[in-house]
């Protein structure tokens, strides 16, 4: 056999291991809890809507916008809890479905979101885990557009610290799969005086409803208890 056709071979094996490791790696996500998100419902004059990659979480008033990124691997519904929560405080939210449950291959999701919303006077992006630092990924290199940044059980690896943005950063004291050691070391990269809120009981799987998270210690609280409150605090951020 030619040397050629050997390389070409070896090539072909590599490719199909790596796309057969890859399809096993997204495959295992965090499925929504349908059965908790269902009964979590909220009717508020709250208008859903789902197009493309996308829902659209819509109060009857509204001058604030959330852009919301999902926690890596985690299916993005897991968190329509959450963002009707935040509808219901008059917050329209945009929450996105991310290629293979990762915000790290649609970073740029959020282009041109803010101008489906001409009468937003205030606008907000942020997410949860790795959705949270790939949302601050995209507001690096968008500034000008946004008021804020909303963190939870995440850390931003960019700079703001200087930027004018407003940052909240939420996560759960029994969050064991935060890093916080990361977390630590990278609120530097904040503005002084950002706003930290800590869930007493919260753990990091609980800012949507999926379930127990492998790692994830366990929370005193329950899982509508910490989303409520999470969308508490987020209100309270916007409209300071």
């Amino acid at each position: 056999m030619k040397k050629s056709v050997k390389s070409l071979i070896c090539v072909i094996v590599a490719v199909a291991v790596i796309s057969g490791a890859f399809a096993i790696y997204v495959s295992d996500y965090y499925r929504a809890d349908y059965a908790a998100v269902s009964d979590f419902k909220i009717e508020e004059n709250i208008t859903v809507t789902t197009a493309d990659n996308k829902i659209i979480y819509a109060p009857q008033e509204s001058d604030s916008l959330l852009i919301f990124y999902p926690g890596g691997k985690v299916d993005h519904t897991a968190y329509d809890p959450l963002m009707e929560a935040c509808a219901s405080k008059g917050i329209t939210c945009v929450l996105f479905d991310m290629p293979f449950n990762l915000a790290v291959f649609d970073i740029n999701a959020a282009d041109s979101i803010k101008t489906m919303f001409p009468d937003i006077e205030k606008c907000y992006i942020g997410g949860h885990s790795l959705g949270g630092s790939m949302a601050a990924a995209y507001l690096a290199d968008n500034t000008a557009d946004f008021d804020g940044l909303v963190l939870l059980g995440s850390y931003s690896t960019e700079d703001f610290s200087d930027s004018g943005i407003e940052v909240l950063s939420v996560y759960g004291s029994e969050d064991k799969v935060l890093n916080k050691e990361k977390y630590e070391e990278n609120k530097s990269n904040l503005p002084e005086g950002f706003e930290e809120f800590i869930i007493e009981g919260g753990c990091h799987a609980y800012f949507g409803m999926y379930g127990a998270q492998d790692g994830d210690g366990t929370p005193s609280i329950s899982n509508k208890e910490q989303i409520m409150i999470t969308a508490k605090e987020i209100a309270e951020f916007i409209y300071e």
